[in-house]
């Protein structure tokens, strides 16, 4: 599968392949560590804040006095640890160019002015006298070394492996009998209605071909949507007038970037759970909205009412297709994304807050 770099890139894959014009597959460069993330930010700034709290208690005699060696260490050490996110992120395409050797060696350099950073700033307010310069520049590159391999043990993720049977679960998730009941709908347009079989037949072929065939990792939401349009077309067929459809599309919104095959298997539990169980049928709406600099997906459905679903009324299923969309929106954005299921009224509810396109 192809990959794109988000916060790192595994060294099991020393190099990324690129399709030449005239045929030929290159070798290009990728990157152990991505900085110019809003989570790798954060975990930064949360994982040297740890190792100085844990730091200052070394000595301290009372909390007050913790807290007062850690507010005088933060205001040296967080200023160097955003000194070397900021110069990560700006020689990012310079680290590009080097190896993984060259990368670390890169990573582990900068770590280390980082620290003779904080030590001058601890030097200029007169807390470290004489002032610990080796023993700085010692600790901010094992520092910088820790969170470069922590980021790169989360990338083990992204791994082609991983994506693959991620992509496969979901991909499974067309089960056989939805082909059957499919097909079956089509034997018996075809005399009557051979256009409307051929449309059918049409819709499932595209489906099937971008559920089977090899993707991307990142597909855009309009696309996501053509997808669940012809999935939910061919279900129309199936249950004619029980599945009432409504959609609120925010053109704004179409660039926004999703895992392959995310949201087939959401309009999919809200037919199976809200539709079919229910003998005079459901309603089902798919929005999609920008606000600001967040994109807002919400695909709603009814359910029904216990007599009709045979005990409790809304009884979900395992959950392991949230789930699954769960891990994989937050192996895509990170902290920047948002996912929430649940009741919302008498209606169940999945929305999903994402990161607006670039180009908006």
């Amino acid at each position: 599968m192809q990959k794109t770099r988000i916060l790192s890139t595994p060294l099991s894959q020393p190099a990324a392949k690129a399709t030449h014009p005239q045929g030929r597959v290159e070798i290009g460069r990728v990157l152990v560590f991505d900085a110019c993330h809003a989570g790798v930010v954060l975990r930064a700034v949360l994982f040297v804040e740890t190792v100085v709290g844990v730091g200052a208690l070394f000595g301290s005699q009372s909390p007050l006095e913790w807290l007062a060696r850690l507010a005088l260490l933060t205001g040296a050490v967080l200023p160097a640890t955003l000194a070397w996110l900021v110069t990560a992120c700006s020689l990012k395409q310079w680290l590009q160019r080097l190896g993984p050797p060259g990368q670390w060696a890169a990573g582990v350099v900068l770590g280390a002015l980082a620290g003779l950073y904080a030590c001058a700033m601890l030097a200029w307010m007169e807390a470290a006298q004489p002032a610990p310069w080796l023993a700085s520049a010692a600790s901010g590159a094992l520092l910088a070394a820790i969170l470069m391999v922590a980021l790169m043990l989360r990338a083990q993720a992204r791994t082609p492996a991983a994506t693959t049977a991620r992509l496969a679960e979901l991909q499974s998730r067309i089960r056989p009998h939805f082909l059957f009941n499919t097909l079956n709908s089509a034997i018996a347009l075809v005399r009557d209605e051979p256009a409307k079989a051929e449309a059918l037949l049409e819709d499932l072929s595209d489906l099937f071909r971008s559920a089977l065939t090899e993707q991307g990792e990142t597909v855009t939401l309009e696309e996501e949507i053509t997808l669940a349009r012809r999935y939910l077309a061919i279900e129309q067929v199936r249950f004619g007038q029980r599945l009432q459809v409504q959609w609120r599309l925010d053109p704004r919104a179409s660039a926004a970037l999703l895992p392959p095959l995310l949201l087939q298997p959401l309009v999919e539990n809200a037919v199976k759970h809200g539709v079919e169980p229910c003998a005079r049928g459901g309603k089902l709406r798919v929005c999609t909205q920008l606000r600001g600099s967040r994109v807002v997906v919400r695909i709603t459905n009814t359910l029904p009412v216990a007599e009709e679903s045979g005990g409790a009324v809304g009884a979900r299923g395992h959950g392991m297709a949230l789930a699954n969309v769960r891990a994989r929106l937050l192996l895509l954005h990170d902290v920047q994304c948002d996912f929430r299921a649940g009741m919302h009224g008498d209606v169940y509810e999945v929305r999903i807050t994402l990161p607006a396109p670039a180009s908006v």
